[in-house]
């Protein structure tokens, strides 16, 4: 007997938080008993007995509860469509009042379409959730599908497309549950790619975890090296300490690494460093000759890739000025990298990354041939373009992309190479046309003849 009410006792101090209905019952049963008690059969008269376990629903739902208690910084609370559109006639005046092209002119005219988004929101009573939030510079929409399975951004919980709503930033691709919007505390990363379109050129810049207080980078949630009470990540891009909620172990290619090093391989990265570098991943922001110009020595690639790039800017002159190569539309080859038509020095990262798997010299190979088969075989109006040297007078048609060819600096006259350095002369065309204009200024006008 002694055992079966030990047993009864642990099962009763241990029953499932769970498991709601016994208590219920368990509790309706002692209230029923203690209204029976005699004001002489009081608790306090009892003697000890074991203390009773009592699990009420707002207990049970403690471990499943979010962090409702945290604000996110710059919300937005007003939520009366009176209050939005005062706002919206304040910031109108703001931005008149500010300097023109000066940034927080910038950042008021973005306050100001958040604020007739967020009016929109408001003007939309129908939908029980709506289809368009903005929160903290994101532009969130509700996603429709419901049997795709995501991990929500801020909880790090699964979202259940079935039975749960959720969102998407259409900027930045943050994901998250619709009861974690009003939690978010970071804002677009977009917003900062708009604003700051630049990298962080230091190797893994590690300051410590104490210049953080010992708390998480983004979350501010308390972090140790030990994993007690929550174990710190560092993110090798921006050298910061993260917790596990905001650091999933993420692999990156390093922008300073990739630089410095030519290391490609992938680091691990916090859930915000590889939101922006995602984002950044295609803009051309290195300009390698100012930062790294040496690492054109070392990587033959590079050298290769610059000119393909110098000729395809000498082709493009011809392209302009060709009725056929603009209906063909020969140009729009390079529509996914349009800073090659551009420049031949800014470099994004994925050229970075498409050189050092020779992805990118093939590529540029194949449209550098194509640009050349046009301006020298399929178009007359674009061979008729060509030069003749003018030292030597023999040969075939030059231009000024061939690789045995020099462009004089002054006038863009095209020689063969050989005859351009053999020649200690100067220029012919550039001889010629100052002989042109000392004639015209030696000229007596008719004026002064009569």
């Amino acid at each position: 007997m002694e055992y079966d009410e030990k047993l009864a006792r642990f099962r009763q101090a241990h029953l499932n938080p769970f498991n709601k209905q016994p208590w219920r019952q368990h509790e309706h049963s002692a209230d029923k008993d203690s209204e029976d008690l005699s004001p002489e059969d009081s608790p306090l008269d009892q003697p000890h007995q074991e203390p009773e376990f009592r699990c009420t629903e707002r207990m049970m739902d403690l471990g499943l509860a979010e962090d409702h208690f945290s604000r996110p910084v710059g919300l937005f609370l007003a939520s009366d469509i009176e209050q939005l559109r005062q706002a919206i006639e304040e910031c109108k005046q703001v931005i008149l009042e500010l300097p023109e092209h000066s940034e927080k002119q910038k950042d008021a005219v973005v306050r100001l379409i958040h604020l007739r988004l967020k009016l929109q929101e408001l003007k939309d009573p129908n939908e029980d959730e709506p289809n368009i939030r903005v929160l903290l510079e994101h532009r969130f929409y509700k996603e429709k599908s419901k049997s795709v399975k995501q991990t929500c951004d801020k909880c790090s919980t699964i979202i259940w497309g079935l039975i749960q709503t959720w969102y998407t930033c259409t900027g930045c691709y943050y994901r998250c549950h619709s009861k974690c919007l009003n939690l978010i505390s970071k804002p677009c990363v977009r917003s900062k790619v708009s604003h700051q379109a630049e990298y962080e050129l230091n190797i893994c810049p590690e300051t410590g975890l104490d210049s953080q207080d010992y708390r998480c980078a983004e979350c501010r949630a308390p972090v140790s090296l030990r994993g007690v009470p929550s174990e710190a990540r560092q993110c090798d891009y921006t050298g910061q300490y993260y917790c596990s909620n905001c650091h999933w172990n993420d692999l990156a290619v390093i922008p300073a690494r990739v630089i410095h090093n030519w290391d490609f391989e992938p680091r691990k990265v916090s859930r915000c460093s590889m939101r922006y570098l995602t984002l950044m991943v295609s803009r051309p922001v290195l300009k390698l000759r100012e930062i790294n110009p040496l690492l054109f020595n070392y990587v033959e690639e590079l050298v290769e890739i610059r000119k393909l790039r110098q000729d395809i800017l000498l082709m493009k002159p011809y392209f302009i000025t060709c009725k056929e190569a603009m209906e063909a539309r020969l140009l729009l080859q390079l529509q996914d990298r349009q800073h090659f038509v551009e420049n031949d020095e800014m470099y994004s990262l994925q050229d970075l990354v498409d050189i050092n798997i020779g992805r990118l010299s093939c590529s540029l190979t194949e449209i550098h041939t194509l640009f050349a088969k046009h301006i020298k075989l399929d178009c007359e109006r674009c061979q008729a373009k060509g030069f003749v040297c003018e030292l030597c007078k023999e040969g075939d048609v030059l231009f000024p992309f061939d690789s045995h060819t020099s462009v004089c600096t002054d006038c863009s006259a095209v020689f063969h190479r050989d005859c351009y350095y053999d020649n200690s002369t100067t220029c012919p065309k550039c001889a010629r046309l100052n002989l042109r204009k000392q004639s015209l200024f030696q000229e007596p006008s008719p004026e002064a003849e009569a």
